[in-house]
């Protein structure tokens, strides 16, 4: 059901020894790609919402560990096993909600015990994989999701859920990438998700890019939009989804989950099995990133909120399995996730 003509961002790019990111932070204004020639960069491009995401973040791991391998190598041949373990803990610690993030990770380090000689070829062939594996999975879960529309209607999304947040396609705007083409999708309600405005800077913008009808609503009027009826589907993507099928996603998902329900509009989350984490028995163990407070008192660098307020700024939230009518993975469809269903998945 894909079609080219609504996939053309792509935000990772490996290039001549290089790591290039697309920098977030200054779409829709100009698009500027950060040069990243090691793994203290990747870091800092991780920590700082350069790159954001989960799949994105775990792509951009993968390649931070290239280059970390490659510096401690070229400086110390006999014992860069043990040189990057140092670096490879910064990049852990740079998000602690996004799970693929400590995946990717892990399935890089899991190499070094074979590795002989140089580890940059063989890091380099590993971490090109986790790239192309997260598009195809994408393009794969496009049409899984696609399938569940039963009739042509407008969605409602919230974050970004695309080509910026993965490796490309997207997890949730791929399902709407292959839902549109496939003619099942008249308009995509995006809201603005504050405070870092990633639905009105980068979803509208990524859906402009391929000519996907995008309309922008702030958060406080998706209930009012879901009682006119138009809105069949809240598509989302997940940052962690535990055991129990309960999901982590950006702070505002767990309100539209509520709403959804109330209104019987149905609600689907996407993402990959590597977002799935079998050690988190359910949503209240997810570790919740707090952000600084002057993301929400400030924007663009000036102060908006009264002199003397102060702000709580959870960067996600948890939506509960019961309020999940589906999770579209690469794998399969889940729909009214449990425990039971979710292990049966990963273990298929």
């Amino acid at each position: 059901m894909q079609n080219e003509q609504f996939d053309t961002v792509r935000a990772i790019v490996w290039e001549e020894g290089v790591l290039k990111l697309l920098d977030q932070r200054r779409l829709p204004q100009s698009s500027e790609y950060m040069v990243c020639k090691d793994l203290a960069c990747v870091a800092a491009a991780i920590k700082d919402m350069v790159v954001r995401g989960a799949p994105a973040i775990g792509v951009t791991a993968a390649y931070g560990v290239v280059l970390g391998a490659q510096a401690c190598y070229r400086q110390s041949p006999d014992s860069w096993k043990r040189d990057i373990l140092t670096g490879i803990d910064k990049l852990a610690k740079a998000r602690p909600t996004a799970v693929n993030l400590c995946w990717a990770i892990s399935r890089m380090q899991r190499l070094f015990g074979d590795i002989e000689g140089d580890p940059y070829p063989v890091l380099l062939d590993e971490a090109c994989k986790i790239h192309a594996e997260d598009i195809s999975a994408n393009k794969t879960m496009g049409d899984l999701g696609t399938s569940l529309f039963e009739e042509r209607c407008a969605v409602l999304t919230h974050c970004n859920t695309g080509s910026l947040a993965t490796a490309g396609y997207g997890t949730a705007l791929g399902v709407i990438r292959s839902a549109y083409a496939a003619g099942m999708i008249s308009r995509v309600y995006a809201g603005e998700t504050r405070p870092w405005l990633q639905g009105s800077r980068l979803t509208a913008w990524e859906l402009v890019q391929d000519n996907i009808p995008v309309t922008l609503l702030a958060e406080g009027a998706a209930a009012h939009l879901m009682k006119q009826g138009e809105v069949k589907w809240v598509i989302v993507g997940a940052d962690r989804i535990a055991a129990n099928g309960d999901v982590a996603n950006k702070i505002g998902t767990y309100n539209a989950a509520v709403l959804a329900r109330y209104h019987g509009v149905r609600f689907m989350v996407v993402a990959p099995t590597s977002t799935i984490d079998l050690n988190t028995p359910d949503g209240d163990a997810i570790p919740i990133e707090l952000r600084t407070e002057e993301e929400l008192l400030m924007i663009s660098g000036r102060r908006i909120a009264a002199d003397g307020a102060h702000a709580w700024n959870p960067v996600f939230d948890i939506t509960p399995a019961a309020l999940i009518d589906v999770i579209v993975t690469e794998k399969g469809i889940v729909s009214a996730p449990t425990l039971e269903k979710m292990t049966a998945l990963i273990r298929s």
